[in-house]
């Protein structure tokens, strides 16, 4: 089957097929005389594995350790269940991030009056130099622990 085929049977585009192909994660598509891209059910079959693991969230270097697992039949599961955990501990530590982000936000908004003013402390946050925006991080109780820029304050109250 020619990449739109194969795009449309495993639910992964032709330019995202390209790029994995350019990049190792699959290997080259055999070609018919012409130059052109043939995938057999075999690489369909692969493609959906890829899609599946995007869907969860795999980096394509994760994606990458779960193929060579996947194609090692020798593999043991603990290698397997060793990177899903990996991958849980990390959506935890990114959810935990959005949820700063999105405290942030909400204290922000809570201040900011809303009306015709120009004065607006979403923006005056925005604009502030970090080590002025550390302060605020330590007036307000929201130390951040994370590395620099991985750092996100919270805000618990700001000032008018």
């Amino acid at each position: 089957m020619n990449i739109g085929d194969a795009a449309s049977a495993s639910g992964v585009s032709a330019k995202m097929i390209r790029y994995y192909e350019e990049t190792g994660l699959i290997p080259p598509a055999a070609r018919t005389a012409s130059g052109y891209r043939i995938y057999s059910d075999q690489d369909v079959h692969m493609l959906r594995f890829i899609r599946r693991a995007r869907d969860l969230g795999f980096s394509v270097e994760g994606i990458g350790e779960l193929l060579g697992l996947w194609r090692d039949r020798a593999r043991q599961s603990a290698d397997v269940k060793r990177l899903a955990l990996a991958h849980v501990a990390d959506l935890r530590l990114k959810i935990a991030e959005l949820q700063d982000m999105a405290a942030t936000l909400e204290n922000l908004a809570d201040c900011c009056h809303g009306n015709d003013r120009p004065d607006c402390p979403i923006l005056k946050e925005l604009e502030a130099p970090e080590a002025e925006s550390n302060r605020l991080e330590k007036r307000t109780g929201a130390i951040d622990s994370r590395p620099r820029g991985r750092r996100r304050a919270v805000r618990r109250s700001l000032p008018g």
